[in-house]
Parts: C-alpha cells; structure tokens; sequence
C-alpha cells in the first residue's frame, strides 16, 4: 500500500494540511528520512508516494494530523501520545553505580542504555546468596546450637529468617513499583515516606554496611589468627584473656581494610572479577559440610576431646588424654601430668581436681546417629570465665576453689538468650543485594521478588538444619568451645567438614574476604546516593566521584568508619551494633510498604501482588521487637540517631518533592481532622485566635508593612491557623505573573519574621470586593480563621482618594456580621521586631465594654513570646457617677483570679462634665471638612453630567442633519417616585451649598456627643498609659448609616491620639475565656 494524494485526502482530518505539506518539493526529504534510505519514493507533480509502514504513520500522525486541532505553542508543551509511546519503549533501567537517574537524564529527558543480560537466578538469587551466607555461619552458628540448645536455637533462626521473609515481600512490593536505582533500600524509603525517614534510615543502612565490612575483616582475621596461622600473633594472650586477641585482630584488621580499601579504590572491576571465586568458596564449603554429616552417619571422624571429670581440656599443650603412661615397664608422667602437677610421681603436687577426677577421651563428632540431638536440646548458659562442662559426667567437685583453670575451655563472655539474637541477626542480612542491582537485571519487576525470596528460602533451609544436624552430630562441649580449643585449635564446623577441615577453614577465609570487599564497594556508593539528593548539606561532599564514577571522597569515609568497628576489635562487640542498624532499616521498609498500601496512593501499583499491609506490620513489629530483644540501649541509640538526623533533615536539609506516603499519610489525616473539626464548633477553652492577617502591598509588589507579620509571630508563636493575604487590582488573567510574584515575596517575608502560616494572594477587581471574599472563604472546613488582623490606614486625611478608609470601614462591617473578631494595629511599624527584647514597661488593656474576654486573652498569649514577655498586664476598666468603683476593682480582681491571670487592675472614674469648647469647635471642624470633601465630590459629578450633557446634543444634532426624514424622539421618560424626588432635591441642595454657608453650619449634637466622649477618653487613656508598649482598647462599632463614616474615623483617630501604639479589638461576639478548668 502507498500514500497517495487520494489516500491522504481519504483522512478528513488532516486532508488541508496534508495537501499543504506535499504541495511542494522541499517536503519530499523529511517523509523520505521517516519512511527509510531504502524506501522507495516519488515525487510527481508535488505527490510523494512511499510506503505505509509505522513509522510513516507516526510522522503523519505526529507532524501533520496534530497541527490542525491543537496550536504549535500546545504541541511543544505536551507531545503527542504516539511520541511518549515511542520514548518509552526505548526507556530501561540504569546500572547500577551509574548517576541517578533523577540526574542523568539526555537531551530529550529519556535515559537510553544498553540492555541488561543477567537473569533471577546470576543477578538476584546468587548475590543475595553470597550476602546471606557468611561469617557467623562458619564461625558462631555452632557455638549458638551449644549455648541455646537447639530448641532456642532454632527459635533465634526462625524469628530472624521470619523478619528478613517479611521484609523481603515487602521490599518486592517497593521494588516493583518503579525502577531502583543505585542505593537500593536508601532509595525506596526516602521515595515511600520522604526525605527525613529516608536520610535518617539512610544513613543508619550506610553505617551498617560499613559495619559490616569491620565484621567481615574481623572474621578473616579471626580465621586467619586462629585457625589458619595462630603463630602469626603478635600479641600473646593468656588463656581466657581476650586483650591479646583483641589487640592482634585491631592491627591485623587495620592492614587488611587497608589493602582491601586500595583494591577498591584502584577499581571496581577486580572485585566484581573475584565475586564468582568467593561464591564459589561459599558453596563449596556448605557442600562440605553436607557431605561431612552424610560421612559421620556412616564413619564419624576421629576426632578426640579429652575431659578432666566434666570439664573440658585444651588439648593443644598435650598429646595424650592420660595421667601417665607405660614407658618401657615405667610409669611416666605425661604433658598433661605436668600442667596439674610439680615433682616427680613419687612426691607430686597436685591439683586437688586433678587428682580427684579421671581423664575421660570422648569424639567432638560422635555421627548422626549417635544419639547426642538429646543432650544438644536445650541451653547451656554460662558466665564470663566459667569452665565448659559435659553434663552427665561424673565429676568431683575441689574443695580449693584456687585451682589454675586456665587449662580449661572457658567462656570468653558471659551468655544468655537476647545477646545470642544480636550476634546471629547479621547472618541473615544482605537481602538487598538483589534490589541494589536492578539495573542489571534483564526484567527486575519479576526477577527482585522472585530471587530475593527464593534466596531467602534457600539459606532459611539451610541455617535450620544445620542447627538440627549440629545439634545431632558435634558433641555440646565442642560447640560451646567457641575457638575450638578442646580440639586443637581446629574450627569446631570444620570437624564435622568433608573431606577436609581445610575445605571449611580456606572457604570461610575467602568468604569473609569477599564478603568485606563487597560492604567497602556498596557502602560509599550508598552514601553518595545519600549526598548527591542533597538532603543533607554536610555530606555533600562525599557526592563527588572520579572520572569513571568511583565516590573517592566517601570510600576513604567508609574506611575511616570501618576503622572504628575493627578498633572494637571482637566480632561479638561489632555484629549487635549492626544487627540494630539493619533492624532499623527493615522497620521502615516495612513501615514505608504499609503506608503505601493503607493509603492506596494512585501511584501504588506494584507488579507483585503477593504482600498485604498486615505483613508489612507484622514485619515492621518482629524488627522493633528484635532491637530490644538483641540490645535494649543499642536499640534506644539507634532510635535516638535516626530521630536527631531526622529533626536536622528536617531543619536544615533541602525541600524534596517526592511524592512520598508520609505526605500522603498527612493529607489523609488532615482530612480527617478537619471533617471532625466541621462537626461542632470549639469550645471556649480550645479557642485561640486563628488570624486572617490583611496585607497591603507597595508598587514593587513587597510588603509594605512587615511589622505586622512580626506581631502575628509574636501572637501566635506557631500555633493556630495563620492565613497572610492580599489583593491585587485587575483581572487574574492579566496579572497572574504579578499574583505569583506577590505570593514569593510573601512567603520571603514571612519566612523573615518567622511568621508559620499560609499565604494567598487573590486577584479582584477592587481591594474591596477581594478583602470580602478573604473573609467570607479563607481556610477550609473546620479549619477556618475566627479574627482578623489589619494595619490602620495611615494618612487617610491626606489622601486624595477616599478608597482606604471606605475599604476599611467595610472590613470592619464584614467581619462584624460574619462574627468574626477585628484586630486593627495602629503605628505598626512602631510595634517591636521578633529580635527586639522590651526588658520593661506594660501592655496596657483598656476594658470598656465586655468582647468575650479577647481583650483580657490577647496580652496572655503575647506575653508567651520572648518579645513581651517581661512586660507586665495592666487591666483598666472605667466606671461612671453612679458605679460603686472600690466593689468594681474588687469583683475585677476575683474575675482575673479565677482566669488565672496575673494582672493590676486599676478603675477609673470619669465624670460626665460640661462639653468643653475644644469638643464643640472640634466637631465643627470634622463636619465641615466631611461638607467640603462632598462638595467637592458633587462638583465633579455635576462637571461630568455637563461634559456628558454638551456630547449627547452634539450627537443629536448630528443625527438629525442626517436623517431628517426619520422622525425620532429624544425625550426621556422617568417614572419619578417620592424617594428619587428627594434625593434628587436634597442633590440640588448641596451642590448649591456655598463656602459661607458651610462656615456658618451648626454641629450635630450626636456628633459632639460622641466626640465629647472620645476626647475625654483619650484623655484619660493618655494619662494614664502614655508610656505602655502596647495599648488595648475596645473599638466602637461603625454607624449602621454610611453617611457618617468619615465621622467614625474621626472619632476612632481622637480615641487613639497620643498613643504610640495601640491594638483597637473588636470581639467576635462570643466566650473565648473561661474560668473553668
């Protein structure tokens, strides 16, 4: 099939724009590079014909369809859905130890690699494998079967394989819901429940890989020392001392991490070269010790222990298990003898237990059908420095407890069951291996679950019967000989090996070392994921890598960290320490697989479905209670770690975006909150002021107050709801950029003064009309604002437009009727700064008419703030002629005693008096002013009419010129009723009024009334509070007819003459203060 002209114009929707681009040659080129080289084409009198095939049809679809509906500016913003598809089938996933791939993006935002090759069973199953299988296997699984018996044992291996089985399910969950780069379980967290529960459990999943690496060179260098060439000590312990092997581990240690951490350093490679080698070494010697029981059943090993009574020897000072010995007819000593004895046989010196007891030579591994599994079965706990005996052996107890014991095995540390779960635990870590690899994975949705779980299985199986066939084939003093002493220094596992103990010893060696080699490479690739998300500012310089991607900066970290766990130097010291490390780190993988499925976030869709939230909890439960089961102070230190790193993160960490399930898991709670909020209002104890703050920006669109935002701090002190607002003249269409850039500098000044709150900025067509509907709709819910913060319209009088105080006498009429309290802070840029410290004075509360007790709770809850807190509380309340003031002052005092507030309380007389003549003449002056600004105001309407009146019969005339023929009619009629005639009247009135008569009016009596009264206010309030920080006073209420508004201010700027700073309340008409408790 070929696309023709008649082919494209059978497409109606693209037919135009097809014709257009075909119409001519120069097109012919770019369907041809679609089409292919080889593709045929040609092009006859501006037709193109080539083949239909799909990538012509997304060209077609792409280039030429989409142009017809949606706009070129749409199509670059949002590609066509046959292009993201295109993008996205060459989409895979990153290897791992490359850049993250939040960072590592190409030109078009898709990453392109070459595909993967590696499986389930080479890329998860053996990597979890080798992680899995480890030190304690060879070197304390057999002291544990002695010390705990199998039983115990087998509890200690069943709770920790069901803990990483949980976590493991989990983790597939995780994993198969979107790509995992390097970083592996770092990652999955801080995506699941965010940047502060990632970095803290982070960090703890990087310190305990790390310590894992101390642990894995301590092993070596325990193989090394003991088993392999114990001559190499430098350092000679005495027996049952573990200072000298201690010290031997620490310089031995310290060299190997040395040359491990150079080997690393050099490159990455080698390691990855010598993986398949320690593997192998692994394997081999579990086979061995398979293949050793399968022998002991059919031909136990020979391999004697000799006992003194019940307790079991070192056999290492002496060849044979015998007192003395029949040398040519001749009773002789042996070495032995000599250990217990000074002298000859005739006149010898003995050990009392010595002599008292018998030797008794027994097999470490008396076979699997022996029939030992009974006397393995429960535990042998013993305390530091106490002798390993055989129980049911006869024995003679000395009555010289001054014996030499240091011929005897002894227990190196005191046991019991919980220190026996913190040293097993790290046996069985290392189940991230696979999700750490997923980017070398041929298809990690199906092969992280699988092999992680299969992995975990496997080496579940095999941790379980070798404690079943240790416990039934090694005799129990020979496993609870931790070094193997009782059989000459050899592995106690390695007894039981076949065909050689080597097998065990040399593969347990390389094991540890690969092992460690691993934890140096994984560990400092982990802390530069850490660094490189930036969530934590002083680690950004372990971020940095070589040339080729190597993190130089945080392996020579890593190193130094290691250096710490090896200078501990004993494995059973470091491995608690990192079982809580680990512990912590399958709590939150657990925890973040719960909160993602209890949310049911839409981004929620993992490939594996076999996981419920129950499990995750339970796993998330079994890790908390393994913690304190193992170490209750190691688990605290940990707990308190993760919390400090979370509280800095938190602090000083960067914002991330992540879209994580502890963001969800707020959004869910604080719906709920404000549904339950919604269903009654709060009661009069849990009321406190929840403020809609008012501002009013300046031309560059900045604050023009910020002292406003300090005093809602100082207010509020971060509790409560708090909304900052303002409102931009216009249309939103037309300063959207101006209403975001409004909001920034909001949010910048708020983050200045430290003022915690939301911030809004509305675009209206007047600053009324956006103050009211703030008002009327701020907050959500329950969660609404219940009073309202604003600064007084300073130089309202010199204003040439009356817009600021009608807005604000409108603000004060909306909040009245939405009851809502009004607080309004006059001279606000007077008012302190949140570093300002008043050392004295007083906050001053003017208590004229009762408001619910918002005047008496506001200086209570200011002077919690740093800022006021020194002032002191004074209560004023005024009493008239016939109020008893003494009673007043007493009835105030008990009032403010059942408050619980500390306060003076001072009342004031004031007598009626004569209207002065300052009162008179200052009420004349404030109605002819408000007669002039009409005036003026009239003037130029009546100038307007005017200008309107010449146009409109400049327009009749005209059209009467025109059009004479049409006979039209130009009279208006008004259908006049008794209002409109008079007003109209009373228009006519005023706009004849003249200068004389307005000099020559009369005052209203109400107005000088109301201003008699507020100067004698003032005069008191001034007298009394002149030098307070800060003022209350009660506001009147605005007249119900607007015509006095401008007398309203005049009074309001009377009351408060004199004053430097003042907060004027208005309450909410309801209790917010009680008595009761």
């Amino acid at each position: 099939m070929t696309l023709t002209r008649q082919t494209i114009t059978s497409l109606p929707a693209v037919t135009d724009t097809m014709r257009r681009t075909v119409s001519t040659k120069q097109e012919a080129p770019t369907l041809n590079s679609v089409a292919g080289q080889n593709s045929p084409s040609l092009l006859e009198g501006g037709v193109v014909y080539m083949p239909l095939n799909y990538n012509s049809m997304l060209y077609v679809l792409n280039h030429l369809a989409a142009p017809c509906l949606y706009s070129q500016d749409e199509m670059d913003s949002t590609p066509m859905v046959s292009s993201l598809l295109n993008k996205l089938a060459n989409y895979t996933n990153i290897t791992q130890g490359a850049v993250e791939h939040e960072e590592a993006e190409s030109e078009d935002g898709i990453q392109r690699v070459t595909g993967p090759q590696m499986g389930t069973f080479i890329g998860v199953f053996l990597p979890c494998m080798q992680n899995i299988l480890g030190v304690i296997l060879f070197l304390r699984l057999t002291w544990i079967v002695g010390t705990a018996g199998i039983v115990e044992a087998l509890a200690i291996v069943f709770m920790c394989c069901s803990c990483t089985m949980l976590t493991a399910i989990s983790m597939s969950a995780i994993a198969t819901n979107g790509v995992v780069p390097a970083g592996g379980s770092y990652y999955m967290i801080s995506r699941a429940l965010g940047p502060e529960f990632g970095g803290a459990v982070g960090l703890c999943f990087y310190l305990g890989t790390t310590f894992a690496g101390s642990m894995y060179i301590l092993g070596t260098m325990e193989i090394f020392l003991t088993y392999i060439m114990p001559n190499a000590a430098v350092f000679k312990a005495e027996t049952g001392e573990p200072t000298g092997m201690q010290n031997n581990m620490r310089i031995y240690g310290t060299c190997c991490l040395v040359i491990m951490t150079l080997v690393v350093f050099v490159g990455v490679k080698y390691v990855n070269k010598l993986a398949l080698v320690f593997l192998s070494c692994v394997m081999l010697s579990i086979m061995a010790i398979y293949a050793g029981v399968i022998q002991s059943a059919i031909k136990p090993p020979n391999s004697p222990v000799c006992l003194l009574g019940n307790r079991t020897l070192q056999n290492s000072r002496f060849d044979k298990c015998l007192k003395t010995e029949l040398i040519n007819n001749v009773t002789t000593p042996t070495q032995l003898w000599k250990l217990f004895c000074e002298g000859g046989i005739e006149n010898a010196t003995c050990d009392e237990y010595f002599t008292h007891n018998n030797l008794t030579e027994i097999q470490a591994v008396p076979g699997l059908l022996s029939g030992v599994i009974s006397d393995n079965m429960w535990g042998h706990y013993g305390q530091y420095r106490a002798i390993v005996e055989k129980e049911g052996q006869s024995s003679e107890r000395a009555s010289d407890n001054t014996n030499d014991i240091s011929y005897y095995v002894l227990n190196d540390i005191t046991t019991f069951f919980t220190l026996l779960v913190g040293i097993y635990f790290p046996s069985v870590t290392g189940i991230m291996a696979g999700s750490n690899r997923s980017g070398d994975l041929r298809d990690p949705q199906r092969s992280i679950p699988t092999g992680t779980i299969m992995a975990i299985a496997t080496t579940s199986i095999i941790y379980l019967s070798c404690v079943v066939l240790f416990g039934a084939c090694i005799e129990g003093v020979v496993l609870r000989d931790k070094y193997g002493e009782s059989v000459k220094g050899t592995l106690a596992v390695a007894t039981l090996a076949w065909p050689s103990s080597w097998v065990i010893v040399i593969g347990s060696f390389f094991s540890c070392c690969g092992a460690g080699l691993q934890s140096l490479t994984g560990a400092p690739r982990i802390l530069q994921a850490i660094a490189r998300d930036g969530i934590m500012p002083f680690l950004q310089v372990f971020g940095h890598s070589k040339s080729n991607g190597e993190p130089t900066w945080a392996l020579l970290l890593t190193a130094a960290i290691c250096e710490i766990g090896i200078l501990i130097g004993s494995l059973d010291h470091v491995a608690p320490i990192l079982s809580m490390l680990f512990l912590m780190c399958y709590l939150f993988v657990n925890l973040a697989c719960a909160v993602q499925t209890l949310l049911r976030t839409p981004n929620w869709r993992p490939r594996f479905k076999f996981y419920h939230w129950s499990l995750s909890f339970l796993g998330m439960s079994l890790s908390l209670s393994l913690m304190f089961v193992s170490s209750w102070y190691y688990a605290l230190v940990a707990i308190l770690f993760s919390g400090c790193m979370y509280k800095y993160i938190e602090y000083r960490g960067a914002e991330k975006e992540w879209g994580d399930g502890i963001r969800g898991l707020s959004l869910n709670a604080a719906q709920y909150a404000l549904i339950k909020l919604e269903e009654a209002p709060p009661h009069t104890k849990n009321w406190r002021p929840q403020l809609l703050v008012l501002l009013k920006l300046d031309s560059d669109l900045g604050v023009k107050h910020p002292r406003l935002l300090s005093f809602t701090s100082q207010l509020k002190a971060g509790k409560g709801l708090t909304i900052v607002c303002s409102v931009l003249e216009g249309t939103y269409m037309a300063r959207e950029a101006d209403a975001k850039l409004s909001e920034k500098n909001i949010k910048a000044a708020m983050a200045k003064e430290k003022t915690k709150g939301f911030c809004h900025v509305v675009v209206s067509s007047n600053q009324r009309d956006g103050f009211s509907h703030l008002i009327q709709s701020a907050g959500l819910g329950g969660m609404k604002h219940n009073a309202v913060l604003m600064a007084w319209p300073s130089n309202w009088k010199q204003a040439e437009s009356s817009l600021s105080w009608k807005n604000f006498i409108e603000t004060v009429r909306e909040t009245t009727a939405a009851h809502q309290a009004l607080l309004v802070a006059k001279n606000i840029d007077t008012f302190p700064t949140n570093q300002d410290r008043l050392a004295e004075g007083t906050i001053d509360v003017w208590w004229i008419v009762h408001d619910g007790g918002l005047l008496m709770l506001l200086p209570f809850l200011l002077r919690q703030h740093k800022v006021w807190r020194r002032c002191k509380m004074r209560i004023f309340t005024v009493a008239q002629m016939d109020d008893n003031s003494i009673q007043m002052k007493k009835d105030l005092q008990m009032f403010l005693y059942h408050l619980r507030l500390d306060a003076k309380v001072e009342v004031v007389e004031m007598h009626a008096g004569d209207i002065s003549a300052f009162t008179y003449e200052k009420t004349l002056v404030m109605e002819q002013r408000s007669q002039m600004l009409k005036q003026m105001q009239l003037s130029k309407t009546e100038r307007g009419r005017e200008a309107q009146l010449i146009h409109d019969r400049n327009t009749k005339s005209h059209a009467t010129l025109n059009d004479k023929a049409t006979p039209t009619s130009d009279r208006v009629h008004m259908t006049w009723t008794k209002e409109k005639l008079s007003s109209e009247r009373n228009r006519h009135r005023e706009a004849h009024m003249t200068v004389r008569d307005i000099f020559n009016m009369k005052p209203d009596q109400t107005n000088v009334r109301r201003m008699h009264t507020a100067v004698k206010l003032n005069e008191v309030v001034v007298n009394k509070s002149q030098g307070a920080q800060l003022v209350l006073l009660n506001m009147p209420g605005p007249p119900k007819n607007k015509g006095g508004d401008e007398n309203y201010m005049e009074f309001l700027e009377v009351l408060t003459e004199g004053l430097d700073r003042v907060l004027l309340v208005r309450g909410s008409s309801r209790e917010v203060i009680t008595i009761y408790s």
